[in-house]
């Protein structure tokens, strides 16, 4: 039987269209990754991430030149959450019935004054009481605490990638305000008034980027939280919150539509609009019951665990000099906290390309960071430095992921109507984690010190 012959293999020769190399795929998945995200919204967002965020990091950088040596920090930490904090415990009650372009201009001016109090006031060298830059730091906590849970409430009207762009932002934030501080006050010589004084300016990039940068094409940017989809298939989204919270938004669907001055275009008697207000806010407050579990105490758990470890235990984080990078024990906190920066950084910016739907699972390993960092100090059983870098950078993203995801599944798992509300609402989470770890971490800082000092390693109190 002759032979066939066998067929001449010919090259393979790309599709038209498909990717002749390994950087046209990745460039081809990126592009099916951010398919649909509109760049104005990205960039509009970043900014106001970075923006509201910077002015609280500059503050803490600078919180030995503004009370000196002899006050403890910790009153800066404190002057600058406490405040955020109880605005985000009030405000989301209220905040619906006023627009955000009025927020936005509250928040710029709030931000200015308040940097300018700091900026201006009597430095501790020259005499000068604390009273004035408190409540300039009180003015600028404010607004980034309404200004964060505005914020991430109007991410509810510009979809996903606007939630990914405000939280790349504020992981940028951490990096940009600690970096610039440096540099100005070091590098560049300029003095600790001017670099305030200069800080002081960057809130009107808020205002650029709300009226300049930001489509405003969509129809609700309202005064009033209400939901993007039409009414009839809020039914269908209803997935998430408890039996009670559903039975109060079914009664209440007015609260939706801004309306509350008429029913059926019928005025309402001033007793009957109070008692509907009234029955709004019990809905709301039904509301935070439901998101308690699955979102705030998480977030809460993260924040009080990874602050305490930043503010209480990394202070005494210290090996001998000749054990590490540096030359003076006064450089290893600034290295952990740019090593940490980097970290939430890096998993702010991740909500596009990694997604963490259990809460818990990062909050847990974050508690147990705090722990192996805790008896570290105590008992110094981890034999390089270089480790504890691995286990900041390791707390940086944990903390960043849980942030980032915290609201993204908010984005995902809460009901349209209450999505706005829930995403203002949840952001007490973090503040009140700051401050817990606030007052903890005056204890452990102190009491790690004593023990680490009474056991023959004193470098703490070379700081």
């Amino acid at each position: 039987m002759p032979r066939i012959p066998e067929a001449e293999e010919t090259p393979m020769l790309p599709l038209p269209g498909a990717p002749s190399s390994s950087w046209a795929r990745f460039r081809e998945r990126l592009g099916a990754i951010f398919s649909g995200a509109d760049p104005r919204v990205c960039i509009a967002f970043w900014l106001f991430g970075l923006i509201n965020n910077v002015l609280y990091v500059i503050i803490l950088s600078a919180a030995l030149d503004l009370v000196g040596p002899s006050v403890p920090k910790g009153v800066v930490l404190l002057a600058d959450v406490i405040p955020s904090f109880g605005a985000k415990l009030i405000v989301p009650y209220f905040i619906h019935v006023v627009p955000y372009s009025v927020r936005v201009v509250v928040f710029v001016l709030f931000s200015a004054i308040g940097m300018l109090l700091v900026a201006l006031s009597p430095g501790y060298t020259d005499g000068g009481t604390m009273s004035t830059k408190i409540a300039g730091i009180i003015l600028a906590s404010l607004s980034s605490g309404v200004g964060e849970l505005s914020f991430l409430g109007l991410t509810h009207f510009y979809g996903p990638f606007s939630l990914a762009a405000w939280g790349s932002g504020t992981g940028a934030a951490g990096l940009v305000g600690a970096g610039a501080y440096v540099l100005a006050t070091t590098s560049f010589g300029f003095s600790v008034k001017t670099t305030l004084l200069a800080s002081a300016c960057l809130p009107a990039v808020m205002v650029v980027s709300f009226f300049t940068i930001l489509p405003r094409s969509l129809p609700a940017v309202p005064a009033g939280y209400r939901a993007v989809i039409a009414p009839d298939r809020l039914a269908e989204e209803r997935v998430f919150t408890s039996d009670d919270c559903d039975e109060a938004m079914n009664e209440t669907d007015g609260f939706l539509a801004s309306s509350i001055p008429s029913i059926e275009g019928q005025k309402m008697s001033r007793s009957e609009s109070g008692s509907l207000r009234w029955q709004h806010i019990k809905a709301n407050l039904q509301r935070v019951r439901g998101l308690f579990f699955p979102f705030m105490l998480p977030l809460l758990l993260v924040y009080v665990a990874e602050y305490t470890i930043n503010q209480g235990v990394a202070p005494t984080l210290l090996f001998p000099l000749t054990e590490s990078p540096f030359t003076h024990f006064r450089a290893f906190y600034p290295a952990y906290n740019a090593i940490y920066q980097v970290g939430v950084f890096i998993s702010r910016s991740s909500t596009p390309f990694f997604r963490i739907h259990d809460l818990y699972i990062p909050s847990f390993l974050q508690v147990a960071n705090l722990v192996i960092l805790i008896l570290h100090s105590l008992f110094n059983f981890i034999p390089s430095v270089y480790i504890v870098f691995a286990i900041i950078f390791w707390e940086g993203l944990l903390g960043g992921l849980v942030y980032v995801n915290t609201f993204a599944e908010i984005g995902d798992r809460v009901p349209q109507e209450e999505r706005e509300f829930s995403l203002g609402a949840t952001t007490v989470s973090d503040s009140g984690g700051i401050c817990i770890a606030g007052f903890a971490s005056m204890i452990f800082e102190i009491w790690l010190c004593d023990w680490q000092d009474a056991h023959g390693r004193d470098y703490c109190r070379k700081l």
